[in-house]
């Protein structure tokens, strides 16, 4: 059996990557203006995506926000 790098080093693997170029370079000439519209959409969708899984979803805060703080900011009782 024919494998994936030894098929795209073969003349038929060739002449297809050579179809998918050209192919890809009308398809990105074409359609530039919509893909660049869509742009400010992706990255405001990215940052919606980030913040749910950097938070393990709706219960990552878990009320835990006041645990050693005083130590980090250098207020205590030496005063």
């Amino acid at each position: 059996m024919m494998t994936l790098l030894g098929f795209l080093r073969s003349r038929s693997g060739l002449v297809m990557l050579g179809f998918l170029a050209v192919g890809g370079y009308f398809l990105w000439t074409e359609h530039q203006a919509h893909v660049i519209e869509i742009l400010p959409w992706l990255l405001l969708g990215g940052c919606l995506v980030m913040h749910l899984f950097m938070h393990g979803g709706h219960g990552g805060h878990n009320g835990k926000s006041g645990e050693g703080t005083q130590s980090s900011r250098g207020g205590g009782d030496d005063a």
